[in-house]
């Protein structure tokens, strides 16, 4: 079954719609077919083209037909609506001639007619513009929220619940991060600080879990003081263990170990392991947290309440350098 357009049209404003109905009457006509009948499919066909967008300033291409015998009317996608069933196909330069006819006709066009189409479509994009700027605004809007969220639970998730500093969890990822970049950049050095509360266990029994809780608090009180924040990591992983992961020299680890040590009244243990330029860096994070752990366990064995910092002489055995808390003259001139 053969299948001819006969006209093409974008239905932008109403009467766009208007006169396309009305080349499909005229077409209806000009083949033969019953007024009446095409009249009515008209009425039909105008409510559906407004539902599918026709006159609101969006304009929607259809195309007016002829399958055969049947004059039909298609648009969008998906819609079709029959016009006329013809009783047989209409001589092919009867439908030349008519196709010619609404060619010229829709080619004539007025500029009033012209002015007032331009005028609704930029009204539509405009529109449309607008609505779709809210509408990504809503969107960053909620995704912004949702962003706020994730970064909570994931601190809450990150943060010990009774001082605030960051959890064994966190512990794990960042010190394996901070590992993994100070490695590779061969200019940096990294401390990794180990503190032990000495006597944790005495304190807690002999004066209560609430002074207990208190006096952890103040050890992390006493960490925040001596990191920088966004560039440091204090840890609570334990009962009584905290941990500090420095970017600085060993000079800058002792003295912020001290710092702390005195601010506890001398009554932690601290080690300290360091990856300093030049210094050994095999790559083996595990050796390095064993390193901060001698280096802690050796704080304990010499007496506690002292800083240790492991070390390697040139000939690659391991030496210990102890840190005593300083006195009042001596915190005084430094």
């Amino acid at each position: 079954m053969a299948t001819t357009e006969l006209l093409k049209h974008n239905l932008a404003i109403e009467p766009d719609l208007q006169h396309f109905i009305g080349f499909a009457l005229n077409a209806a006509r000009s083949l033969g077919g019953n007024p009446f009948i095409a009249s009515v499919a008209c009425l039909e066909l105008s409510s559906s083209l407004r539902r599918a967008g026709a006159g609101s300033g969006y304009p929607l291409p259809v195309r007016l037909l002829l399958h055969g015998s049947r004059l039909a009317v298609e648009w969008g996608e998906d819609g079709e609506a029959s016009v006329l069933d013809l009783d047989k196909p209409p001589r092919s330069d009867v439908v030349e001639q008519l196709r010619l006819h609404l060619q010229r006709s829709t080619e004539a066009s007025d500029p009033a007619l012209l002015l007032r189409r331009n005028a609704e479509m930029m009204r539509f994009l405009n529109e449309t513009r607008e609505r779709t700027e809210k509408e990504i605004e809503a969107m960053q809007q909620t995704l912004k929220a949702r962003q706020e969220e994730l970064h909570e639970s994931i601190r809450q998730a990150e943060t010990d619940a009774l001082t605030g500093l960051l959890n064994r969890r966190a512990y794990d990822e960042k010190l394996e991060q901070a590992f993994r970049r100070t490695v590779r950049q061969t200019n940096e050095s990294l401390a990794l600080t180990l503190f032990d509360l000495d006597f944790f266990k005495e304190i807690n029994d002999e004066f209560g879990h609430q002074y207990g809780d208190a006096y952890l608090n103040k050890m992390a009180h006493a960490m925040r003081s001596v990191i920088r924040q966004e560039v440091d990591f204090a840890f609570r992983f334990g009962g009584d263990e905290f941990a500090i992961l420095l970017f600085a020299d060993r000079g800058t680890a002792v003295q912020k170990a001290l710092d702390v040590l005195a601010a506890m009244n001398g009554r932690v243990s601290i080690g300290i392991a360091c990856l300093t330029p030049g210094g050994p860096r095999d790559g083996d994070l595990q050796g390095f947290i064993h390193r901060a752990d001698d280096a802690l366990y050796e704080a304990k064995r010499a007496g506690r309440g002292r800083v240790v910092m492991e070390s390697r002489g040139e000939d690659g055995n391991i030496r210990w350098q102890h840190f005593l808390p300083q006195t009042a003259e001596q915190a005084a001139a430094s």
